[in-house]
């Protein structure tokens, strides 16, 4: 194979992983598609360079990328719009739930949802609303309205 065309084959292999990048959720391949893009414009430069010297350029840039993109998203991480999108306890606090099974002596059980949570706080009857103060131990904190 030519330069030429070595060097066409890294540009199309970064291609193909940036469009894989799009695809697949996850930032990885974006750091393998500049590897690969910089090996490849390494080869259209210097068209003499042996296969090896390719693949080992190629595994040398993708461990350079993917450091620099971890110390990126070390220094400026993402924030999102939810910080408790998948912490469903911490969401439930304010909460407004109804007492399933009768708090006494201080525990029973409360509906949220559709589901059933262990709950402790103020004696309250069944059928009695309380707001959720806290989460302890998978156990929901309840306080009477």
């Amino acid at each position: 194979m030519d330069a030429i065309g070595a060097a066409g084959a890294w540009l199309i292999a970064a291609l193909v992983l940036g469009i894989a990048e799009l695809a697949v959720p996850g930032v990885f391949l974006v750091f393998l598609a500049i590897a690969a893009s910089v090996t490849g414009a390494a080869v259209f430069v210097l068209p003499d360079l042996p296969v090896a010297v390719q693949l080992g350029a190629f595994a040398v840039w993708s461990a350079v990328t993917v450091l620099i993109g971890k110390r990126w998203y070390r220094d400026y991480p993402v924030e999102g719009g939810d910080p408790m999108l998948n912490d469903r306890s911490a969401r439930l606090v304010g909460q407004v739930v109804m007492v399933e099974t009768a708090l006494v002596g201080g525990r029973g059980r409360v509906l949220v949802g559709d589901g059933s949570w262990p709950a402790r706080g103020e004696d309250a009857g069944a059928g009695a609303r309380v707001r959720v103060t806290a989460v302890v131990d998978g156990e929901l904190v309840v306080e009477p309205l």
